[in-house]
């Protein structure tokens, strides 16, 4: 059986999807299709701890699909902008991951992450998967992957 992790940058697919169809992710479609004939090694959701209820019921929900759910704070600067950047962490856990993982399957449409899964895939020879809004992934990070799943019907909740 493959041996899977997956890294969920949690902010980017909300604001993604949320952008894109103005719904929002579906997270149990996704655990059921991105596990399917698999053993999990890990499931990490990156997110933001804002204390808000809302975002803490969301954490829960992750944590009861099966998701380990790390966070940091939210930062909100003086000149309005507000910043919880995890890619830095989700590149490590990645490599980390590559020595216990035949996939690794990165839900995120952000660019910077070309790099990584070329990485994975040229030098530490691991499969990778990207999921990703296909009007808002990068380019880059879609041609870098073994496989791209764009997100869409059936892994966006009923509006």
């Amino acid at each position: 059986m493959e041996k899977v992790t997956i890294l969920v940058d949690a902010q980017n697919v909300y604001y993604t999807t949320k952008q894109a169809y103005g719904c929002g992710f579906d997270y149990n479609a996704f655990w059921a299709m991105a596990t399917a004939d698999r053993e999990i090694t890990r499931a990490i959701a990156y997110s933001c701890a804002r204390g808000d209820p809302k975002q803490n019921q969301f954490q829960n929900i992750l944590r009861a699909i099966g998701f380990e759910v790390r966070l940091k704070p939210y930062i909100q600067r003086s000149d309005g902008s507000a910043k919880c950047d995890w890619d830095v962490g989700i590149a490590i856990d990645a490599l980390e991951a590559a020595k216990d993982s035949d996939v690794i399957v990165l839900v995120s449409g952000d660019g910077d992450f070309d790099l990584l899964m070329q990485k994975l895939e040229t030098d530490l020879g691991v499969r990778t998967e990207v999921y990703g809004v296909p009007r808002l992934t990068a380019a880059s990070l879609i041609q870098a992957t073994s496989t791209y799943v764009p997100i869409e019907n059936g892994l966006l909740m009923k509006k």
